[in-house]
């Protein structure tokens, strides 16, 4: 009893203390949960991020002994053209064991960006002798005319296709034990001739349209905005439909994803008018601008090629 008594005590005393200095809030507990919830994500990036790069180290050491093996035997040096062959088979080994689905092994990576120093009514104008230029049947004057509509960020991925290269290192290997070695040395090449080339590109307008919502949406929800901050979220919402405009004048997406976009942007003004804040303003936004990225990559034929 005097246990039990002791328990009971010590549970009061504990309300009593939950009362004084106030219990935790519910917002303060979705706070701390979507602060772990950062972590764990950032966690998951980063081993993300370890795995790719570990990948792309082996990817690109298999590429190198496969250029080894093709210059040792070009120098009839069959017995080190086996050796750089048997490492390049070994660190595809890896990348298969590491990640059995993997198609594709990225070994190489370049980034251009390509912008135009024009505005809108320029950019129509040119759209407009290009278009001429093709109902004429002036088919390469409109292909120069058209290179300087880009307004954009590429990052071509070169990759090993992992469904035909390792067998071709080990069709070569055999070749080479059969004294074939010019039937082996064309195995290789062709292995790196049919590297899979993958581009991503990024249409600079709205990701700078993106930018601009970003910093209005933290804007458009405080409560207590000043005059000066009023005008702010006013023009960078303005600024966003500007580069949206140049987006769509260059052709990146359809005309579908900029009339969503547009009567978003309508909404949004219409909804923070006034000194007006609140929360969720955005969110459909946000998804058209990643559907019109989408759409705008696959309009500019990014995808698989081989070279």
């Amino acid at each position: 009893m005097k246990r039990l008594s002791s328990a009971a005590l010590v549970m009061t005393a504990t309300l009593a203390l939950m009362v004084a200095v106030g219990a935790p809030s519910l917002a303060s507990e979705k706070k701390d949960k979507a602060a772990v919830n950062k972590k764990v994500e950032k966690v998951q990036q980063d081993k993300v991020a370890e795995k790719r790069k570990a990948l792309f180290e082996e990817a690109t050491a298999a590429i190198r002994e496969t250029k080894n093996a093709l210059k040792a035997l070009d120098e009839k040096k069959t017995k080190e053209a086996l050796a750089a062959l048997e490492r390049a088979s070994g660190k595809l080994t890896i990348i298969l064991g590491r990640d059995p689905g993997l198609a594709l092994a990225p070994f190489d990576v370049n980034v251009a960006t390509y912008d135009i120093l024009a505005d809108i009514k320029a950019v129509k104008a040119l759209r407009a002798e290009i278009e001429d230029a093709l109902d004429d049947g002036r088919v390469q004057e409109a292909r120069r005319l058209i290179r300087n509509l880009a307004s954009e960020t590429v990052i071509r991925v070169t990759n090993i296709p992992l469904a035909t290269y390792p067998d071709a290192i080990k069709k070569a290997a055999k070749l080479i034990d059969e004294g074939k070695t010019d039937e082996a040395k064309k195995e290789l090449q062709l292995a790196l001739n049919t590297l899979v080339v993958t581009d991503t590109i990024i249409p600079l307008p709205v990701v700078t349209a993106e930018k601009y919502l970003k910093e209005a949406e933290t804007l458009a929800e405080k409560g207590d905005r000043s005059k000066e901050e009023d005008k702010r979220l006013a023009d960078l919402l303005k600024d966003a439909r500007k580069e949206l405009e140049f987006a769509e004048a260059l052709g990146y997406g359809s005309k579908k994803d900029y009339k969503n976009l547009y009567k978003q942007l309508d909404q949004i003004e219409d909804k923070t008018k006034g000194g007006k804040s609140g929360t969720g303003f955005f969110d459909k936004i946000k998804v058209y601008l990643k559907e019109t990225i989408k759409s705008s990559q696959k309009a500019s034929g990014s995808g698989k090629t081989k070279e």
